[in-house]
């Protein structure tokens, strides 16, 4: 997945106090929106070092943490070897490369992830097979923000133009909203992130 080569070599540091506080808000923001999903699995897709997934492990019966980054997946077994944890699991593996086409789940949440992924609609593609029927994909992510130029990652998303891609692909009852606004929160940006949940 994009930029892999850069997350493994700030895996070790990755947790700041700032990207500790996002993915606060941001597993407030995904709770939201589980229904029942107490006898439900998870993927935490692109889960970095779970920042994320760690927040919502006792909303689910198991988590999959799911990353291109080995150094990342590292720092999650750390986290899930001190904590003693037993309802995840880890994965390392690049669905822009492959298909796992034996993964199956009730619930993949991404946070902070696709603006990474270059040719995103072929991985969201992947991810929907994954899903059992009924289940649900959940995106948190930058809304677009023309301040920001790079080569590296898309410079957020427009939720509508985002919902349209979604649809293509087989996606309903689709629901979004902004919830989160922070100062230079994004490549030293002012930036806004928004909650995309779908279904299959």
């Amino acid at each position: 997945m994009g930029n892999t080569d850069k997350f493994e070599m700030i895996a070790n540091t990755y947790d700041t106090p700032e990207r500790i506080q996002i993915a606060k808000v941001s597993s407030e923001a995904i709770r939201e929106y589980l229904v029942d999903t107490k006898n439900k699995t998870a993927i935490d897709f692109g889960c970095g070092t779970g920042l994320v997934g760690v927040n919502l492990l006792n909303d689910f019966q198991s988590i999959l943490f799911l990353d291109t980054s080995q150094k990342m997946i590292n720092q999650i077994e750390q986290k899930i070897s001190h904590y003693n944890i037993q309802n995840a699991d880890t994965l390392c593996f690049d669905f822009e490369k492959d298909s796992l086409l034996d993964l199956k789940t009730d619930y993949i949440f991404m946070a902070q992830v696709l603006l990474h992924i270059k040719n995103y609609k072929e991985v969201l593609y992947k991810l929907y097979d994954v899903l059992n029927p009924g289940g649900h994909l959940i995106i948190v992510d930058f809304d677009k923000n023309d301040n920001i130029v790079s080569d590296m990652v898309h410079n957020g998303f427009d939720q509508e133009k985002l919902k349209e891609d979604m649809s293509s692909i087989g996606y309903k009852n689709m629901q979004s909203k902004t919830f989160y606004s922070g100062s230079k929160i994004f490549m030293g940006q002012d930036a806004s992130l928004f909650i995309l949940n779908l279904q299959k």
